[in-house]
């Protein structure tokens, strides 16, 4: 699961059992990359107050599937396959909940695996994904052109914020992956905290 010792469910004690609780899933199903935090849960208790309000919060403006999408396209780039399976089954399940069949989630990461997101995506969001490839690649590269190309888009200053700050967790969370050694031995795919309401609501579901 890691290469360096975690804690299960059923041996936490503590304040580790009560973050186990709010994050967990069915049948008290920890994922793997929060288990991986159990020797210092004060670390995990930082990923999930800033992935919940980064990822899953209702002041984002940008639908969370395309948020999603975003990771996904990050952890693509930094060649991080578990959040890649879990976020995007992630997405395709909030694809199908706006209407699209499973199609479209198969089509987006064929685009994104060979860096072609113009090949399903409008020029703008083309242009969001191309934003987030520099910041996870090459990011002293960019400059207030890329910002101000974005601006003449369509997009928004609130909406780059979203899109930079999601792009800046998936790179904490792939490397959190890649250096223990995270895989998704005994995970439940895709699950995510859905309600967006309310920012201390880890369940996942």
């Amino acid at each position: 699961m890691t290469w360096i010792k975690t804690v299960s469910y059923e041996e936490a004690t503590g304040k580790l059992k009560k973050l186990y609780d709010r994050v967990k899933g069915p049948d008290d199903n920890v994922d793997n990359i929060m288990m991986a935090h159990s020797l210092r849960p004060h670390t995990m208790e930082a990923h999930m107050a800033i992935y919940k309000r980064v990822l899953h919060h209702n002041a984002n403006e940008i639908p969370k599937a395309f948020l999603e999408c975003i990771g996904v396209y990050v952890s693509i780039l930094n060649r991080c396959t578990y959040c890649v399976d879990h976020h995007h089954a992630g997405m395709a399940r909030l694809l199908k909940a706006e209407g699209y069949d499973d199609e479209r989630a198969i089509e987006i990461r064929a685009a994104l695996e060979i860096h072609r997101p113009q090949d399903t995506f409008d020029d703008k969001h083309a242009l969001m994904l191309k934003y987030a490839r520099y910041l996870t690649q090459s990011p002293a590269e960019l400059t207030h052109h890329m910002i101000e190309k974005m601006n003449n888009a369509g997009i928004t200053d609130g909406e780059i914020l979203e899109i930079n700050q999601v792009v800046s967790y998936f790179n904490y969370a792939n490397r959190t992956v890649l250096g223990l050694g995270i895989n998704t031995d005994g995970d439940i795919i895709g699950l995510s905290p859905n309600n967006n309401d309310d920012p201390d609501d880890w369940g996942h579901k």
